[in-house]
């Protein structure tokens, strides 16, 4: 019977650039040294956006969890609000594992990243630059911005282009940003405009939060040219594909296509929409494969095993 750890959820923060991220660490009991595995959300979320569901059964596994929140997002620091930068995003994730690495808590030689949607391409980034790492697992990832725009429509795009090209100018004067939302219904100028898109992330709310559904439109041609897929085949380490068959905003076929390349990767499929990732039967079923990679791979121990 595979044993449930109990662990205890710290409040933390730690410095990146000229701010800091907050977070939530699962530190569990029983456990040697735990490995531990940093997660990271996708569009504009938040990590009270189910990131923790995923890091408790972690924890009840024996794997610690750093589950953060990006800068300029919900209760971590940076300005302006809503910025969604990915070189600063990118630059999160590598101050999330300078501070787990400083950590006498967890064994800094056993780390995973893990990264959802947007998050699960920053995953696949950032395990190609870091080949100290164990283990990577890429969740429903945007892998192409090409695809994902196409996905969008040239209509919904094109709508875009004048949000765009005012909060360019704003930010070259120095004003507060021109925001486009993240998530609107079908035809509609977002970020991500299929049908499940804004119940989607609606749905991952908590009950007596509120999602702030906007960012600065300056990302627009960032997001357009990231291909983080392209870096899977520099992947050293294994790294677990969780792909939605049926994903409206993230095109799986594009995405097992990278996922083919990676030296060491594992592809799991669920006939599941992108949203449906998060909740339900769907949602348990990616909680036992992503735990049994990690544990496959990291091996956390009993302190009784401990010598």
């Amino acid at each position: 019977m595979t044993t449930r750890h109990p662990f205890v959820r710290h409040d933390v923060s730690f410095p990146s650039g000229d701010s800091t991220c907050a977070g939530w660490l699962y530190l569990p009991s029983g456990v040697a040294s735990p490995p531990v595995v940093i997660l990271g959300h996708g569009l504009g979320a938040t990590r009270d956006m189910r990131l923790d569901a995923f890091a408790e059964r972690f924890a009840q596994a024996g794997i610690a969890a750093l589950a953060f929140t990006y800068r300029h997002f919900g209760d971590s620091g940076g300005h302006p609000r809503q910025l969604l930068s990915i070189k600063r995003q990118l630059a999160d994730w590598d101050s999330a594992l300078d501070w787990v690495k400083a950590r006498r808590d967890v064994d800094r030689s056993r780390i995973a990243v893990w990264g959802s949607s947007f998050g699960g391409g920053h995953a696949i980034t950032v395990a190609s630059r870091h080949p100290e790492l164990c283990a990577a697992v890429a969740q429903c990832p945007f892998t192409d911005g090409l695809a994902s725009a196409l996905a969008l429509g040239p209509v919904a795009s094109l709508r875009m282009t004048p949000v765009l090209a005012r909060d360019l100018a704003a930010g070259i004067r120095g004003k507060a940003p021109v925001m486009v939302p993240i998530a609107a219904s079908p035809g509609s100028p977002a970020l991500m405009n299929a049908s499940d898109a804004l119940p989607g992330y609606q749905a991952l709310v908590p009950k007596g939060k509120t999602f702030r559904n906007e960012v600065a439109a300056r990302v627009i041609p960032t997001i357009a040219a990231y291909r983080p897929g392209r870096a899977a085949k520099k992947v050293v380490m294994p790294i677990l594909f969780c792909v939605s068959d049926t994903d409206s905003v993230t095109p799986p076929a594009q995405t097992l296509r990278y996922a083919r390349t990676a030296p060491h990767g594992e592809v799991k499929r669920y006939a599941a929409g992108h949203f449906d990732f998060y909740t339900g039967e769907t949602f348990e079923a990616l909680a036992r494969d992503q735990v049994e990679f990690l544990t496959r791979h990291l091996a956390p121990l009993p302190a009784s095993s401990a010598s």
